[in-house]
């Protein structure tokens, strides 16, 4: 409970102070008309910084990851069909594992934190065939976690190009990556 509280208070003074500055950086300084665009938000707070684009790569990136994995383990099953598996093969197992775990699910909190909360909204043209992309994304992501075959890696990809072409109405276009 306590840490709780102090947790709390360092949120709310560091708010505070936040607040604090910003006023008093625009009491000092002359007030001139500004023609910057509003900034994009991507993590809940107006920023500015991240793309769309890089979200794509970013998980393009994730899913040769999630697919590296499937691979790994598959050899090393492999040494346990043959009866050679040793302590060090089930730890880099687990390890992979682990990996296309936390590779999946970081592509579900890209389309729900960045996409879906975001990005995706209802005055979009396509928001329809946006909303069904995103969500075959997510499922597509759950699969590669319940499963171990290629394919669902495959299709992974598959769905976040679908996602592209209807987020962005055009064919997708990454250096180094295989369509």
């Amino acid at each position: 409970m306590q840490k709780s509280i102090k947790h709390t208070l360092a949120i709310a003074f560091s708010a505070a102070i936040i607040f604090l500055a910003a006023n008093v950086s625009s009491a000092t300084e002359p007030t001139q008309p500004t023609t910057v665009a509003p900034p994009v938000p991507h993590c809940q707070v107006p920023c500015g910084i991240y793309t769309d684009q890089l979200r794509f790569q970013q998980m393009l990136e994730d899913t040769k990851t999630i697919a590296k994995a499937i691979t790994s383990v598959k050899t090393m099953t492999q040494e346990i069909k043959d009866g050679q598996i040793s302590p060090t093969s089930v730890n880099q197992m687990t390890r992979w594992i682990n990996t296309k775990e936390d590779h999946a699910s970081q592509i579900q909190k890209t389309i729900a934190d960045y996409f879906l909360t975001q990005r995706i909204k209802e005055s979009n043209k396509d928001y329809t065939s946006q909303l069904v992309t995103a969500h075959k994304v997510m499922v597509a992501a759950m699969k590669c976690k319940q499963d171990a075959k290629p394919e669902t890696a495959e299709t992974l990809k598959k769905a976040i190009f679908d996602l592209y072409r209807a987020y962005e109405g055009k064919e997708p276009n990454f250096e180094h990556t295989d369509k």
